[in-house]
Protein backbone atom coordinates (compact mmCIF):
# COMPACT_ATOMS: atom_id res chain seq x y z
CA UNK A 1 0.00 0.00 0.00
CA UNK A 2 2.84 1.91 1.14
CA UNK A 3 4.53 1.90 -2.83
CA UNK A 4 1.19 2.02 -4.22
CA UNK A 5 0.57 5.59 -2.41
CA UNK A 6 4.10 6.57 -3.22
CA UNK A 7 3.78 6.39 -6.84
CA UNK A 8 0.83 8.42 -7.13
CA UNK A 9 1.66 11.82 -9.89
CA UNK A 10 1.59 15.26 -7.40
CA UNK A 11 -1.21 17.60 -9.35
CA UNK A 12 -0.17 20.31 -10.97
CA UNK A 13 -0.38 23.79 -9.72
CA UNK A 14 -3.68 25.67 -11.51
CA UNK A 15 -3.79 29.45 -12.04
CA UNK A 16 -7.02 30.91 -11.05
CA UNK A 17 -7.89 34.47 -11.29
CA UNK A 18 -8.78 37.13 -13.67
CA UNK A 19 -7.23 38.19 -17.11
CA UNK A 20 -6.17 41.69 -17.44
CA UNK A 21 -4.73 41.42 -21.13
CA UNK A 22 -7.06 41.03 -24.27
CA UNK A 23 -5.18 39.60 -27.29
CA UNK A 24 -6.00 41.83 -30.38
CA UNK A 25 -7.70 38.89 -32.60
CA UNK A 26 -10.37 38.58 -29.44
CA UNK A 27 -11.62 42.03 -29.40
CA UNK A 28 -15.25 42.71 -30.58
CA UNK A 29 -16.00 45.93 -32.14
CA UNK A 30 -19.44 46.83 -30.47
CA UNK A 31 -22.49 46.96 -32.94
CA UNK A 32 -23.11 50.98 -32.85
CA UNK A 33 -25.89 51.49 -35.83
CA UNK A 34 -26.77 54.87 -35.31
CA UNK A 35 -23.35 55.86 -35.66
CA UNK A 36 -23.42 54.31 -38.75
CA UNK A 37 -26.90 56.01 -39.24
CA UNK A 38 -25.59 59.32 -38.83
CA UNK A 39 -22.58 59.14 -41.17
CA UNK A 40 -25.15 58.27 -43.92
CA UNK A 41 -27.41 60.39 -43.51
CA UNK A 42 -25.33 63.48 -42.88
CA UNK A 43 -23.90 62.52 -46.02
CA UNK A 44 -26.96 62.43 -48.18
CA UNK A 45 -28.51 66.09 -46.30
CA UNK A 46 -25.09 67.36 -48.20
CA UNK A 47 -26.23 65.19 -51.81
CA UNK A 48 -29.71 66.64 -51.40
CA UNK A 49 -32.09 64.87 -54.05
CA UNK A 50 -29.42 64.51 -56.83
CA UNK A 51 -29.38 60.47 -57.55
CA UNK A 52 -26.40 61.20 -59.30
CA UNK A 53 -24.58 62.27 -56.36
CA UNK A 54 -25.93 59.87 -54.15
CA UNK A 55 -24.79 56.98 -56.22
CA UNK A 56 -21.04 58.53 -56.39
CA UNK A 57 -21.47 59.36 -51.97
CA UNK A 58 -22.44 55.38 -51.41
CA UNK A 59 -19.89 54.35 -53.68
CA UNK A 60 -17.11 56.37 -51.86
CA UNK A 61 -18.57 55.79 -48.31
CA UNK A 62 -18.02 51.83 -48.82
CA UNK A 63 -14.26 52.35 -48.26
CA UNK A 64 -14.80 54.25 -44.76
CA UNK A 65 -17.75 52.74 -43.87
CA UNK A 66 -18.50 48.98 -42.94
CA UNK A 67 -21.58 48.40 -45.51
CA UNK A 68 -21.18 44.61 -44.79
CA UNK A 69 -21.55 44.77 -41.11
CA UNK A 70 -24.39 47.73 -41.56
CA UNK A 71 -25.88 46.36 -44.65
CA UNK A 72 -29.37 46.28 -43.15
CA UNK A 73 -29.11 49.86 -41.47
CA UNK A 74 -28.28 51.04 -44.88
CA UNK A 75 -31.05 49.80 -46.94
CA UNK A 76 -33.66 51.36 -44.24
CA UNK A 77 -32.20 54.70 -44.90
CA UNK A 78 -32.10 54.57 -48.69
CA UNK A 79 -35.58 52.68 -48.42
CA UNK A 80 -37.50 54.42 -45.44
CA UNK A 81 -34.88 57.29 -44.62
CA UNK A 82 -34.03 55.87 -41.00
CA UNK A 83 -33.93 52.88 -39.09
CA UNK A 84 -36.73 51.02 -39.01
CA UNK A 85 -38.70 49.35 -36.00
CA UNK A 86 -40.05 45.36 -36.23
CA UNK A 87 -43.71 46.55 -37.78
CA UNK A 88 -42.40 49.04 -40.09
CA UNK A 89 -42.23 52.18 -38.45
CA UNK A 90 -39.07 54.80 -38.11
CA UNK A 91 -38.03 54.93 -34.34
CA UNK A 92 -39.00 58.58 -33.36
CA UNK A 93 -35.78 59.72 -31.07
CA UNK A 94 -33.73 58.86 -34.43
CA UNK A 95 -32.07 60.97 -36.92
CA UNK A 96 -34.05 60.72 -40.20
CA UNK A 97 -33.77 61.84 -44.37
CA UNK A 98 -36.03 62.49 -46.97
CA UNK A 99 -33.41 61.69 -49.69
CA UNK A 100 -35.25 58.06 -49.78
CA UNK A 101 -38.04 56.27 -51.57
CA UNK A 102 -41.00 56.47 -49.26
CA UNK A 103 -40.27 60.12 -49.45
CA UNK A 104 -39.57 60.52 -53.03
CA UNK A 105 -42.26 61.28 -55.96
CA UNK A 106 -44.59 57.98 -56.83
CA UNK A 107 -44.25 57.45 -60.39
CA UNK A 108 -42.17 55.23 -62.38
CA UNK A 109 -39.49 57.44 -63.74
CA UNK A 110 -38.32 58.14 -60.19
CA UNK A 111 -38.49 54.62 -59.16
CA UNK A 112 -36.09 53.63 -61.96
CA UNK A 113 -33.69 56.47 -61.11
CA UNK A 114 -33.87 55.08 -57.10
CA UNK A 115 -33.49 51.34 -58.95
CA UNK A 116 -29.95 52.81 -60.44
CA UNK A 117 -28.22 53.81 -57.00
CA UNK A 118 -29.34 50.21 -55.80
CA UNK A 119 -27.69 48.31 -58.69
CA UNK A 120 -23.88 50.85 -59.07
CA UNK A 121 -24.39 49.85 -54.82
CA UNK A 122 -24.75 46.35 -55.25
CA UNK A 123 -22.61 46.06 -58.46
CA UNK A 124 -19.93 47.92 -56.58
CA UNK A 125 -20.39 46.15 -53.62
CA UNK A 126 -21.37 42.38 -54.22
CA UNK A 127 -21.20 41.37 -50.76
CA UNK A 128 -24.60 43.16 -50.13
CA UNK A 129 -26.50 41.30 -52.53
CA UNK A 130 -27.96 38.81 -49.82
CA UNK A 131 -28.44 41.64 -47.09
CA UNK A 132 -30.21 43.29 -50.07
CA UNK A 133 -32.78 40.03 -50.73
CA UNK A 134 -33.19 39.81 -47.18
CA UNK A 135 -33.66 43.43 -46.56
CA UNK A 136 -36.86 43.49 -49.86
CA UNK A 137 -38.08 40.11 -47.97
CA UNK A 138 -38.62 42.04 -44.40
CA UNK A 139 -40.05 45.01 -46.17
CA UNK A 140 -42.60 43.00 -47.51
CA UNK A 141 -43.53 41.97 -44.10
CA UNK A 142 -43.24 45.26 -42.95
CA UNK A 143 -45.93 46.39 -45.53
CA UNK A 144 -49.08 47.06 -43.32
CA UNK A 145 -47.03 49.41 -41.19
CA UNK A 146 -46.36 51.52 -44.22
CA UNK A 147 -48.85 54.25 -46.02
CA UNK A 148 -50.41 53.45 -49.50
CA UNK A 149 -48.05 55.45 -51.31
CA UNK A 150 -45.28 54.10 -49.24
CA UNK A 151 -46.51 50.90 -50.60
CA UNK A 152 -46.83 51.68 -53.88
CA UNK A 153 -43.42 53.20 -54.43
CA UNK A 154 -42.11 49.95 -52.69
CA UNK A 155 -44.00 47.55 -55.42
CA UNK A 156 -42.89 49.83 -58.46
CA UNK A 157 -39.25 49.60 -57.33
CA UNK A 158 -39.19 45.74 -56.50
CA UNK A 159 -40.47 45.29 -60.22
CA UNK A 160 -37.64 47.02 -61.93
CA UNK A 161 -35.52 45.53 -59.53
CA UNK A 162 -36.60 41.75 -60.41
CA UNK A 163 -36.84 42.99 -64.11
CA UNK A 164 -33.72 43.90 -64.11
CA UNK A 165 -32.09 41.17 -62.56
CA UNK A 166 -31.03 42.84 -59.07
CA UNK A 167 -33.78 40.53 -57.13
CA UNK A 168 -34.83 37.06 -57.44
CA UNK A 169 -38.46 35.94 -57.67
CA UNK A 170 -37.88 33.75 -54.41
CA UNK A 171 -38.69 37.24 -52.57
CA UNK A 172 -42.58 37.03 -53.52
CA UNK A 173 -42.69 34.61 -50.96
CA UNK A 174 -43.30 37.36 -48.25
CA UNK A 175 -46.36 38.10 -49.77
CA UNK A 176 -47.74 34.61 -48.89
CA UNK A 177 -48.03 35.81 -45.42
CA UNK A 178 -51.44 35.32 -43.89
CA UNK A 179 -52.43 38.59 -42.48
CA UNK A 180 -51.11 40.34 -45.87
CA UNK A 181 -53.12 38.18 -47.85
CA UNK A 182 -56.10 38.39 -45.69
CA UNK A 183 -56.22 42.17 -45.68
CA UNK A 184 -55.87 42.23 -49.47
CA UNK A 185 -52.60 44.00 -49.29
CA UNK A 186 -50.56 41.57 -51.17
CA UNK A 187 -52.95 41.68 -53.99
CA UNK A 188 -52.54 45.41 -54.23
CA UNK A 189 -49.19 45.55 -54.32
CA UNK A 190 -48.89 42.52 -56.51
CA UNK A 191 -50.80 44.62 -58.96
CA UNK A 192 -48.22 47.38 -58.99
CA UNK A 193 -45.32 45.24 -58.67
CA UNK A 194 -46.49 43.45 -61.50
CA UNK A 195 -46.94 46.41 -63.86
CA UNK A 196 -43.77 48.07 -63.23
CA UNK A 197 -42.38 44.41 -64.00
CA UNK A 198 -43.97 43.58 -67.30
CA UNK A 199 -43.40 47.60 -68.16
CA UNK A 200 -39.69 46.87 -67.94
CA UNK A 201 -39.45 43.53 -69.79
CA UNK A 202 -42.81 41.72 -70.87
CA UNK A 203 -45.00 38.99 -69.69
CA UNK A 204 -42.76 35.88 -71.00
CA UNK A 205 -39.41 37.33 -69.22
CA UNK A 206 -41.74 37.47 -65.95
CA UNK A 207 -43.05 33.85 -66.69
CA UNK A 208 -39.35 32.22 -67.15
CA UNK A 209 -38.30 33.99 -63.72
CA UNK A 210 -41.19 32.91 -61.62
CA UNK A 211 -40.93 29.18 -63.05
CA UNK A 212 -37.20 29.02 -61.87
CA UNK A 213 -38.05 29.53 -58.17
CA UNK A 214 -41.54 27.36 -58.94
CA UNK A 215 -43.31 30.39 -58.27
CA UNK A 216 -45.78 29.94 -61.67
CA UNK A 217 -48.54 28.33 -60.30
CA UNK A 218 -48.66 29.80 -56.59
CA UNK A 219 -49.96 33.16 -58.08
CA UNK A 220 -53.34 32.59 -56.57
CA UNK A 221 -52.26 32.16 -53.11
CA UNK A 222 -52.27 35.96 -53.12
CA UNK A 223 -55.98 35.57 -52.55
CA UNK A 224 -57.66 34.30 -49.68
CA UNK A 225 -58.61 30.71 -49.80
CA UNK A 226 -62.22 31.18 -50.67
CA UNK A 227 -61.22 33.07 -53.26
CA UNK A 228 -58.90 31.01 -54.93
CA UNK A 229 -59.85 30.63 -58.35
CA UNK A 230 -58.87 31.73 -61.94
CA UNK A 231 -62.27 33.61 -62.38
CA UNK A 232 -61.35 35.49 -58.88
CA UNK A 233 -57.45 35.99 -60.12
CA UNK A 234 -58.83 36.94 -63.51
CA UNK A 235 -61.15 39.86 -63.23
CA UNK A 236 -59.27 41.46 -60.20
CA UNK A 237 -55.81 41.81 -62.39
CA UNK A 238 -57.88 42.08 -65.80
CA UNK A 239 -59.86 44.64 -64.01
CA UNK A 240 -56.67 46.48 -62.78
CA UNK A 241 -55.25 46.64 -66.47
CA UNK A 242 -53.05 43.66 -66.25
CA UNK A 243 -55.01 40.98 -68.66
CA UNK A 244 -51.92 39.48 -69.81
CA UNK A 245 -50.74 38.39 -66.09
CA UNK A 246 -54.32 36.85 -65.99
CA UNK A 247 -54.33 35.02 -69.11
CA UNK A 248 -50.92 33.87 -67.58
CA UNK A 249 -52.28 32.44 -64.88
CA UNK A 250 -55.54 31.16 -66.37
CA UNK A 251 -53.21 29.32 -68.67
CA UNK A 252 -51.27 28.07 -65.93
CA UNK A 253 -54.11 26.41 -64.63
CA UNK A 254 -55.14 24.92 -67.79
CA UNK A 255 -51.67 23.15 -68.07
CA UNK A 256 -52.04 21.79 -64.54
CA UNK A 257 -55.59 20.56 -65.24
CA UNK A 258 -54.26 18.50 -68.08
CA UNK A 259 -51.43 17.17 -66.51
CA UNK A 260 -53.60 16.05 -63.94
CA UNK A 261 -55.99 15.08 -66.05
CA UNK A 262 -53.50 12.68 -68.29
CA UNK A 263 -51.83 11.05 -64.94
CA UNK A 264 -55.41 10.33 -63.74
CA UNK A 265 -56.30 8.54 -66.71
CA UNK A 266 -53.59 6.34 -66.88
CA UNK A 267 -54.04 5.40 -63.62
CA UNK A 268 -57.86 4.20 -64.57
CA UNK A 269 -57.18 2.64 -67.54
CA UNK A 270 -54.22 0.82 -66.12
CA UNK A 271 -56.74 -0.65 -63.06
CA UNK A 272 -59.00 -1.73 -66.49
CA UNK A 273 -61.71 0.64 -65.22
CA UNK A 274 -64.77 0.87 -67.59
CA UNK A 275 -64.52 2.82 -70.10
CA UNK A 276 -68.36 4.63 -69.20
CA UNK A 277 -66.68 5.63 -66.09
CA UNK A 278 -63.88 6.82 -67.68
CA UNK A 279 -65.71 8.99 -69.97
CA UNK A 280 -68.15 10.24 -67.42
CA UNK A 281 -64.89 11.46 -65.15
CA UNK A 282 -63.58 13.08 -68.42
CA UNK A 283 -66.70 15.04 -69.17
CA UNK A 284 -66.79 16.55 -65.86
CA UNK A 285 -62.82 17.43 -65.90
CA UNK A 286 -63.76 18.75 -69.26
CA UNK A 287 -66.60 21.44 -68.20
CA UNK A 288 -64.75 22.01 -64.56
CA UNK A 289 -61.54 23.12 -66.02
CA UNK A 290 -62.74 24.45 -69.32
CA UNK A 291 -60.83 21.94 -71.65
CA UNK A 292 -61.78 21.71 -75.17
CA UNK A 293 -62.53 18.34 -76.94
CA UNK A 294 -59.22 18.60 -79.40
CA UNK A 295 -57.24 18.45 -76.24
CA UNK A 296 -58.64 16.07 -74.67
CA UNK A 297 -58.62 13.70 -77.44
CA UNK A 298 -54.95 14.36 -77.78
CA UNK A 299 -54.65 13.27 -74.38
CA UNK A 300 -57.08 10.35 -74.08
CA UNK A 301 -54.29 9.43 -77.49
CA UNK A 302 -50.95 9.75 -75.66
CA UNK A 303 -52.32 7.99 -72.35
CA UNK A 304 -54.03 4.79 -74.46
CA UNK A 305 -50.18 4.96 -76.22
CA UNK A 306 -48.07 5.08 -72.67
CA UNK A 307 -50.28 1.99 -71.51
CA UNK A 308 -48.23 -0.42 -73.21
CA UNK A 309 -44.85 -1.88 -74.25
CA UNK A 310 -44.29 -2.08 -77.88
CA UNK A 311 -42.77 -4.88 -79.67
CA UNK A 312 -39.53 -3.58 -81.38
CA UNK A 313 -40.33 -5.02 -84.43
CA UNK A 314 -41.73 -3.49 -86.98
CA UNK A 315 -43.50 -6.49 -88.80
CA UNK A 316 -45.08 -7.18 -85.18
CA UNK A 317 -46.05 -3.82 -83.65
CA UNK A 318 -48.88 -3.15 -86.11
CA UNK A 319 -50.48 -6.33 -85.22
CA UNK A 320 -50.00 -5.34 -81.60
CA UNK A 321 -51.24 -1.62 -82.47
CA UNK A 322 -54.38 -2.86 -84.22
CA UNK A 323 -55.64 -5.15 -81.46
CA UNK A 324 -54.57 -2.33 -78.92
CA UNK A 325 -56.19 0.83 -80.22
CA UNK A 326 -59.79 -1.68 -81.37
CA UNK A 327 -59.59 -1.89 -77.57
CA UNK A 328 -59.77 1.54 -76.98
CA UNK A 329 -61.56 3.00 -79.90
CA UNK A 330 -65.08 3.40 -77.89
CA UNK A 331 -63.50 6.09 -75.66
CA UNK A 332 -61.81 8.06 -78.37
CA UNK A 333 -65.00 7.97 -80.97
CA UNK A 334 -66.65 9.35 -77.52
CA UNK A 335 -64.19 12.47 -77.41
CA UNK A 336 -64.08 12.70 -81.57
CA UNK A 337 -67.88 14.42 -81.83
CA UNK A 338 -66.17 17.31 -84.04
CA UNK A 339 -64.32 17.72 -87.28
CA UNK A 340 -61.53 19.87 -85.58
CA UNK A 341 -60.90 17.01 -83.26
CA UNK A 342 -60.53 13.45 -85.52
CA UNK A 343 -57.90 15.97 -87.36
CA UNK A 344 -56.01 16.48 -84.21
CA UNK A 345 -56.26 13.17 -83.49
CA UNK A 346 -54.79 12.56 -87.19
CA UNK A 347 -52.59 14.55 -86.89
CA UNK A 348 -51.22 12.81 -83.59
CA UNK A 349 -51.04 9.81 -85.13
CA UNK A 350 -48.84 10.96 -87.44
CA UNK A 351 -46.54 12.63 -84.93
CA UNK A 352 -46.71 9.00 -83.32
CA UNK A 353 -45.91 7.11 -86.08
CA UNK A 354 -42.78 9.64 -87.12
CA UNK A 355 -41.58 9.13 -83.92
CA UNK A 356 -41.49 6.16 -83.24
CA UNK A 357 -39.74 4.74 -86.13
CA UNK A 358 -41.63 0.75 -85.92
CA UNK A 359 -44.96 2.87 -86.11
CA UNK A 360 -44.14 4.44 -89.89
CA UNK A 361 -45.51 1.37 -91.52
CA UNK A 362 -48.62 1.35 -89.33
CA UNK A 363 -50.33 4.62 -89.73
CA UNK A 364 -52.22 3.34 -92.62
CA UNK A 365 -53.42 0.78 -90.86
CA UNK A 366 -54.47 2.71 -88.29
CA UNK A 367 -56.33 5.17 -89.63
CA UNK A 368 -58.06 2.76 -91.52
CA UNK A 369 -59.39 0.90 -88.12
CA UNK A 370 -60.20 4.15 -86.79
CA UNK A 371 -62.60 4.94 -89.97
CA UNK A 372 -64.27 1.34 -89.30
CA UNK A 373 -64.65 1.87 -85.39
CA UNK A 374 -66.29 5.21 -86.27
CA UNK A 375 -63.75 7.15 -84.16
CA UNK A 376 -62.64 8.82 -87.75
CA UNK A 377 -65.16 10.00 -90.67
CA UNK A 378 -64.07 10.29 -94.11
CA UNK A 379 -64.15 14.70 -94.73
CA UNK A 380 -61.32 15.19 -91.35
CA UNK A 381 -59.44 12.27 -93.43
CA UNK A 382 -59.58 13.94 -96.74
CA UNK A 383 -58.73 17.28 -95.51
CA UNK A 384 -56.06 15.73 -93.69
CA UNK A 385 -54.82 13.95 -97.07
CA UNK A 386 -55.38 17.55 -99.30
CA UNK A 387 -53.43 20.22 -97.14
CA UNK A 388 -54.13 19.70 -93.09
CA UNK A 389 -50.75 17.14 -92.58
CA UNK A 390 -47.71 17.81 -90.89
CA UNK A 391 -44.50 17.87 -92.40
CA UNK A 392 -43.35 15.41 -90.18
CA UNK A 393 -42.83 12.07 -92.51
CA UNK A 394 -45.27 13.19 -95.29
CA UNK A 395 -44.24 11.64 -98.14
CA UNK A 396 -44.66 8.30 -96.84
CA UNK A 397 -47.59 8.65 -94.86
CA UNK A 398 -49.08 10.40 -98.14
CA UNK A 399 -48.27 7.38 -100.18
CA UNK A 400 -49.77 4.87 -97.66
CA UNK A 401 -52.79 6.63 -97.93
CA UNK A 402 -52.98 7.29 -101.66
CA UNK A 403 -55.25 4.11 -102.15
CA UNK A 404 -57.63 4.13 -99.37
CA UNK A 405 -58.49 7.97 -100.47
CA UNK A 406 -59.04 7.51 -103.30
CA UNK A 407 -61.92 4.49 -102.64
CA UNK A 408 -63.29 7.19 -100.26
CA UNK A 409 -63.57 9.18 -102.95
CA UNK A 410 -64.65 7.02 -105.47
CA UNK A 411 -67.33 4.53 -103.27
CA UNK A 412 -70.70 5.02 -102.83
CA UNK A 413 -72.03 5.59 -100.14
Amino acid sequence: RVSFMNNQKPQKPTLSGQRFKTRKRDEKERFDPTQFQDCIIQGLSETGTDLEAVAKFLDASGAKLDYRRYAETLFDILVAGGMLAPGGTLADDMTRTNVCVFAAQEDLETMQAFAQVFNKLIRRYKYLEKGFEDEVKKLLLFLKGFSESERNKLAMLTGILLANGTLNASILNSLYNENLVKEGVSAAFAVKLFKSWINEKDINAVAVSLRKVNMDNRLMELFPANKQSVEHFSKYFTEAGLKELSEYVRNQQSIGARKELQKELQEQMSRGDPFKDIILYVKEEMKKNNISEQTVVAIIWSSVMSTVEWNKKEELVAEQAIKHLKQYSPLLAAFTTQGQSELTLLLKIQEYCYDNIHFMKAFQKIVVLFYKAEVLSEEPILKWYKDAHLAKGKSVFLEQMKKFVEWLKNAEE
